[in-house]
């Protein structure tokens, strides 16, 4: 929880600003266009506004402005189809991005699959966090978190043995299970301070599944999907030397696939409902009270 403060300090004034500059760019650009569209066509028809603006070619700029007017809304269409790409290959690193144009809809729907989630967990916690001074036109907010079953015998995350064996070492399940409950106290606290204010309603849970840390996955609002295969190679090193099997998330690329593209309207769908179907066979975690273990 440390870094909420900082996070805070960090992000706080950014994020005010591009609020503000997404909630009122199109209001006050559609209101420029159409001002200068009645200002050159009064001074095309009206001769005294003509003689002060001294010009003569008023109606050809009115019909400019009404044109540009027109095509506003197809130019920003473009732009955020264009925004991300139908499928390409993304960092980690990058997911913030992909949370902030979520952000952008009136309904939010994030959906993960993976190791821990604390790339995404970050990422959410200063979007959501937003939401407690000005949640502008969002109205709901879903956020489902799927992450491995910590209290079952692992091969990842595990102690690497004798030849390189994966070796199960409960105390760094244990260790994961407690940052994914840390995760889902933040989000879940968060959501409820912002539910409060009946502005919006915003739902945050984390489910388990069996079986180790191999795909992560990430669905944004139902239109893009982001799917990549951990390194199940990757190994950390503890203080004491002992050598742990340990995917690192933040080093996963992903191949991102958006219904902007038809070719992709399938494969979306398809990974859409691969997630739901997961998501309602896993088990609610015992670290919830009333959940079963």
């Amino acid at each position: 929880m440390s870094y909420r403060a900082s996070g805070s300090a960090e992000n706080g004034v950014g994020h005010r600003l591009r609020r503000f500059q997404q909630r009122f760019e199109s209001l006050v650009t559609r209101v420029l266009l159409l001002g200068i569209f009645a200002v050159g066509l009064t001074a095309q028809f009206v001769k005294p506004v003509g003689d002060a603006l001294e010009g003569k070619a008023y109606l050809g700029g009115a019909l400019l402005s009404l044109v540009g007017y027109v095509l506003y809304d197809q130019v920003k269409e473009l732009n955020s189809s264009v925004r991300v790409p139908t499928r390409s290959l993304v960092n980690s690193s990058q997911l913030d991005s992909f949370v902030g144009e979520a952000f952008r809809s009136r309904t939010v729907e994030i959906s993960f699959l993976g190791y821990t989630g604390e790339t995404l967990h970050h990422a959410l916690f200063h979007r959501l966090e937003a939401l407690l001074d000005s949640p502008g036109p969002i109205r709901r907010v879903s956020v489902r978190m799927l992450v491995p079953d910590f209290g079952q015998p692992m091969i990842v995350p595990a102690k690497v043995g004798v030849d390189d064996a994966p070796v199960d070492d409960e105390d760094f399940r244990k260790r994961m299970e407690q940052r994914c409950r840390e995760y889902d106290d933040i989000l879940s606290e968060l959501a409820e301070r912002i539910s409060a204010g009946r502005r919006v309603v915003v739902e945050c849970e984390y489910r388990l599944y069996p079986g180790i840390p191999r795909d992560k996955i990430c669905i944004f609002n139902r239109e893009v999907v982001l799917h990549g295969l951990y390194d199940l190679s990757a190994r950390m090193r503890l203080r004491h030397g002992d050598e742990y099997y340990d995917p690192k998330g933040f080093r996963t690329d992903l191949n991102v696939w958006s219904r902007a593209g038809t070719a992709a309207e399938t494969a979306v769908a398809t990974w859409n409902k691969h997630f739901d179907d997961l998501w309602s066979l896993a088990k609610r975690p015992g670290w919830r009270q009333g959940a079963a273990v």
